[in-house]
This record gives structure tokens, sequence and C-alpha cells, in this order.
């Protein structure tokens, strides 16, 4: 099967779920801080908090459970959990180093847009020896609104010095998806097994879908 080709000159790549294999370190980061408190993790939490930022999902933690604590603590808590299997754990998803490398010897400018923590997305991405490969890296902490608003898709394509639709997004999830395409990107959906209840509604509104990064598109000029 041929690649797709795309109009690009960067790409921007989400992390969890994205190019990373990631997702149950925070199931089991839930379950760990729901149990902790005496409270079931909801069928729907992970859903719910997946796209918002640090601080969003603290904010909703505390006022759907009804607790007593601070945002700054919780968000400390969950960073202590996640930097050890960041750090030394968390693996890359299948081909995603080599498509990252193939776009960088294509002269594709590579950009991170995740809800992680820089502290987070340094320590995962060196671990897998791919940090020198990316050009910027932007967090939804560093915008107002986390991934279900435009708002970290346009700050990257304005870090990257360029429009919207000069840039190839990949997300796993639907609010992501969904608010790359209203800032004017071209975006790919990547499988990951914890939004494949989303799947159908991702490819209604992606240029393309992905199973894994094999089959990634290809820049126009690299005449692949």
């Amino acid at each position: 099967m041929q690649r797709k080709e795309e109009n690009f000159k960067a790409a921007i790549f989400d992390l969890d779920g994205t190019i990373l294999d990631s997702m149950y370190v925070w199931e089991w980061i839930d379950q760990e801080f729901l149990t902790k408190r005496g409270i079931p993790v909801p069928d729907d939490y992970i859903e719910a908090v997946c796209a918002r930022s640090f601080q969003e999902a603290a904010d909703y933690t505390i006022a759907r459970f009804g607790l007593q604590e601070r945002a700054e603590d919780i968000i400390e808590e969950w960073g202590e959990l996640a930097y050890q299997q960041y750090s030394e754990q968390v693996k890359l998803k299948p081909y995603a180093k080599e498509y990252l490398t193939f776009l960088k010897e294509q002269g594709i400018r590579l950009a991170v847009a995740t809800g992680l923590s820089h502290a987070l997305m340094e320590a995962v991405l060196k671990n897998n020896q791919i940090w020198d490969l990316f050009d910027l890296f932007c967090s939804a902490d560093e915008v107002e609104r986390g991934k279900e608003y435009p708002d970290l898709y346009f700050y990257t394509a304005d870090k990257l010095s360029l429009a919207p639709e000069e840039c190839i997004m990949f997300e796993d999830v639907y609010p992501g998806i969904r608010s790359a395409k209203m800032a004017g990107m071209i975006v790919y959906g990547v499988e990951d097994f914890y939004s494949l209840e989303q799947k159908e509604r991702i490819i209604e509104i992606a240029d393309g879908y992905l199973k894994d990064f094999r089959l990634a598109p290809v820049p126009k000029e690299s005449g692949q």
C-alpha cells in the first residue's frame, strides 16, 4: 500500500497514546489516586480527563468527587507517580522512531504538543533516544485551555512561525483531533487501545487514520 502524500512543513505529535504506548500509566495512576481516597474509578473518567491539561484535570477531579484538596497538590502527586514510569518504563509505539527519523531527514520540522508536563516529556523522550529529533516542545499547561479547544495547536504553529495549514498533527483522541482540525491543520488519527471507542468519530473528521506509523504520510517535496 502506497503512503499518502501531504503538503506540510512541520509535523506535530501528541505523546500519550500517539507516539508513546503510555495510556496504561494513567489508568494505573487513576486507580492508585482514587482508590487511596476510597473512590471507585468511573468507566468514563479516563476519557473525561484525557484531553485536559493537568490543571484542568485536577480541577475537574476535585469538582467531580468533591475533594477537599488543592489542585497543585493533586498535580504534584500525579507527577510523582508518573515520573518513574515515564523515565524508565514507557516505550514508543511501533515504527514511531523510524517515522520521526525519516521526516527529520526530509527537512521537516518536528514538534510536540502534549498534555504532559515538560519534566515528563523530557524524561520519556530522552529515555527513548528521540529528544534530539524535535525542534519544539509545547505543553497544554502553556495555554489557557486544554486540547478540547484549539489553543495549543495555534500556539504550537505560532512558535514554529508557520500557519496551521502548513502543519500536520498526529493525535489519538477525538477532542484533540477535532481541535486541531478547527485550527486548520492536516490531522491524522493514531489508533490506541484506550481510544478505540472513538475510532469511528475520529475517522469521520480526520484526514487519515493510522494503525501504526508504517504508512504515515510523506511530505510532497520528498518525492517518496
